[in-house]
């Protein structure tokens, strides 16, 4: 006959039969928000995502495998792959069925990377139905890429704001774009009614409430050209500087690390994340094993790791949360 191992948990459960008592289950730990990459910044701890131009599969199977990734966010790319929401949505729906987390949240949370290059104003407004269509689908934050100019920046969060959140209007934008149809749908996802969905889905930190958490990618000269202007709008959570992107835009190619010690690219990545901290806005930067307690003493706060990175970040930081 096999032997049982008699571990704490066996034995706590077997006292409980034998005084007639129903063993207790463990607590799932009760997260304090929506959206887990915003809890863990809001409590000064560095998040770790996955994904990004990985070839993110958009289904529900994989979905329902990603609910319990080791990561705090998960970058969905539509930058590079299919603008696929009908792909997105089933993913949404795979990583409900697939929690909660370790941490107790309703599923990781997701930003994705859409196909909107911010160049101007105009081309933002004429795509911003990309991103009602998006955030239908339940995600949790949205990337824009090559973001140049301020008036593109503007227009973005205006495109993502319901009119309902007036926080900002003062310093420099105007009321929100953003149509209540496909808050209904969104709602399901994050498990609350589509009414308590209207007034969480707003832009953090801007809105101390708000569940959405909004990226830009700085990634070309014409970006770093008004790294402070664009930075100073309201609205944005953290911003990159995209190191293959701004090599190429500088007119630098070889290997990334190679790249990267290129003058220009020193001085590209200070003055995405010296506009950064002026503007009190998270700084993105790549990490791994070797570099990442280097990352979080310099101050980056968001950033792809693999698992092996993300846990000796983790431990450094003495953080509490489960993962």
């Amino acid at each position: 006959m096999r032997k049982i191992k008699a571990t704490p948990c066996r034995l706590a459960a077997c006292f409980c039969l034998a005084l007639g008592l129903t063993p207790i289950p463990a607590q799932t730990p009760k997260p304090l928000r929506i959206n887990r990459a915003i809890e863990l910044l809001k409590e000064g701890q560095p998040v770790y995502y996955t994904g990004s131009h990985s070839g993110t599969t958009g289904t529900f199977e994989q979905g329902r495998k990603d609910a319990q990734t080791y990561a705090d966010y998960i970058s969905y790319d539509m930058e590079h792959a299919p603008f696929d929401v009908a792909g997105l949505a089933e993913y949404m729906k795979g990583l409900v069925a697939g929690g909660p987390t370790k941490s107790g949240h309703r599923t990781p949370a997701v930003i994705v990377n859409v196909p909107v290059n911010g160049t101007d104003e105009a081309a933002v407004r004429a795509n911003a139905w990309m991103f009602s269509q998006v955030l239908a689908t339940g995600v949790h934050g949205i990337m824009l890429t090559h973001a140049d100019t301020p008036g593109a920046i503007r227009a973005f969060i205006e495109a993502v704001r319901l009119p309902i959140h007036k926080q900002g209007l003062d310093k420099g934008i105007n009321e929100g774009r953003r149509g209540v149809h496909g808050a209904a749908t969104a709602a399901q996802i994050w498990g609350i009614s589509q009414d308590e969905y209207l007034d969480k889905a707003d832009v953090w930190p801007l809105n101390p409430d708000g569940e959405l958490l909004l990226g830009v990618k700085l990634e070309d000269k014409y970006a770093l050209a008004n790294a402070e202007e664009n930075l100073k709008v309201p609205g944005i959570g953290f911003a990159e500087w995209g190191p293959t992107d701004m090599a190429l835009s500088l007119g630098i190619r070889g290997p990334g690390n190679m790249a990267e010690r290129d003058p220009k690219m020193v001085a590209a990545r200070a003055t995405v994340f010296a506009a950064c901290k002026a503007n009190h806005i998270f700084f993105l930067n790549s990490m791994n094993p070797a570099n990442v307690i280097d990352m979080i003493k310099e101050g980056v706060m968001v950033g792809p790791a693999n698992e092996q990175a993300a846990d000796i970040g983790r431990k450094f930081t003495n953080r509490k949360m489960p993962w």
